[in-house]
């Protein structure tokens, strides 16, 4: 009882002092080491792993080991396409045909077309935040409702889709062996599922909260979409492509390391088609290197609290619990990946703790590889999205300049509970099909 307490209590410390602005670099640890005292964990042992210092190290290294080169040639990739234009082409473009009437609509697709093309999650939001600070001021929408409207096109049913680029389709591999298409044909039906109850939901919050007086509020520091000339929409379009393309072609015979050359093959074609729009290349590479460490180093931090939690005797109890749910096992391995996403605070880092634990279960229960790898992935981007969040914390605060107060809960709504029905549905199809 007393470790579950000090677990549970440890998540609700991590949550609450993130809402309340705390770096996650500091606060993981010590809430970490908050969990280790309350489970008698020691803090080192040179003989013994199961200790605070090995644990947290153990999981914030081995998920920078494992990730870091997929997480900075995102980000490149993401900033070259931001300081090349290339983004913004593509976002326009996507205006120019939706109309600014429909601006919502504009930057949910925009952001889907950059995720699913294989653009970093924590860039893509970077990149689209300035179309969307100036669609919203057309449209006199508020402004507190532009986080949720980029994780809406980002972290929901681009994400975790089959043949997206993003790691939270792709973690999976290593442990069930199946391919970034694995359960295609529920994961489209979801896919939809998710985006056209995800932006209802959204424009019903936004048309709400204009009945009762909200507005666009400008402020000083808002970016602006200059004049600047701009490469044509499809010199966007091709890296993307190439992205999707080299990914689907090396998966079979290179699994996780084909996503490396598939955004490498695309950082080349779009430095190549679009230099001459670039005007200093090497500051574009050293913001998305700096990109690429602060995003990955929010996920391990969290990453290193889940590490730490893992070594509580509550930890294996809920996971045995998880585990022997009544009804389908799929029931029970969403529920597992979902409640340890929520924990770390992380998809890809709940996926990297869970599957080692749970895999091996459910697939020695003769459990179908390619819906336990679709269910995974989705569910791993629902209770993901709390508060502590990595992306959450950097969309919310760093990029939109909002509170946690005023811009989380439309966040929650279409981030958590959306791809929450989304992982239900995907379970009920399986079960039909």
């Amino acid at each position: 009882m007393l470790s579950l307490f000090g677990l549970l209590a440890g998540l609700v410390l991590l949550i609450v002092l993130t809402m309340r602005g705390v770096n996650l670099f500091i606060l993981a640890p010590l809430c970490a080491l908050f969990v280790a005292l309350f489970n008698g964990i020691p803090f080192w042992l040179a003989d013994n792993p199961a200790n605070f210092v090995q644990g947290y190290m153990s999981g914030f290294a081995g998920f920078v080991s494992n990730w870091f080169l997929m997480f900075l040639l995102g980000a490149l990739f993401g900033k070259l396409m931001e300081h090349t234009g290339a983004a913004d082409a593509v976002a326009l473009a996507i205006v120019k045909r939706l109309g600014k009437q429909r601006a919502v609509l504009a930057v949910v697709l925009a952001c889907a077309v950059l995720t699913y093309g294989g653009v970093s999650i924590f860039v893509v939001a970077f990149s689209a935040y300035p179309m969307a600070v100036s669609l919203f001021k057309d449209a006199n929408l508020p402004r507190r409702f532009i986080p949720a409207a980029l994780g809406l096109g980002s972290v929901t049913f681009t994400m975790t889709s089959a043949g997206s680029p993003e790691i939270q389709n792709w973690i999976p591999i290593q442990y069930l062996g199946t391919s970034p298409y694995a359960g295609w044909e529920v994961s489209i039906i979801v896919a939809i599922f998710m985006a056209v109850v995800g932006y209802c939901w959204l424009m019903k919050m936004i048309k709400n909260a204009m009945a009762k007086g909200e507005k666009f509020e400008g402020r000083d520091a808002d970016p602006v979409v200059g004049d600047k000339a701009l490469p044509h929409p499809i010199m966007g379009i091709l890296p993307l492509l190439v992205v999707l393309l080299l990914s689907y072609l090396l998966h079979d015979s290179m699994q996780q390391a084909a996503l490396i050359v598939a955004l490498t093959g695309g950082v080349s074609t779009l430095y190549l088609l679009n230099r001459q729009f670039l005007t200093s290349l090497g500051q574009t590479l050293d913001q998305g290197a700096t990109g690429a460490l602060i995003a990955i180093g929010n996920t391990a931090a969290v990453v290193g609290f889940g590490s730490v939690a893992k070594l509580t005797p509550a930890f294996a109890a809920v996971v045995e619990t998880m585990t022997h749910l009544p009804g389908s096992e799929l029931i029970g391995a969403a529920v597992a990946v979902s409640v340890i996403a929520g924990l770390t605070g992380s998809a890809s880092g709940g996926q990297a703790i869970a599957l080692p634990e749970i895999a091996p279960v459910y697939l020695e229960r003769g459990v179908d590889a390619e819906q336990l790898h679709r269910v995974v992935a989705i569910s791993s981007g629902a209770l993901d999205s709390l508060p502590h969040n990595g992306y959450v914390v950097t969309t919310i605060r760093a990029i939109c300049g909002e509170s946690h107060q005023n811009a989380y809960w439309p966040v929650a709504a279409v981030t958590v509970v959306v791809p929450t029905l989304g992982v239900i549905l995907a379970i009920l199809l399986f079960q039909w099909l």
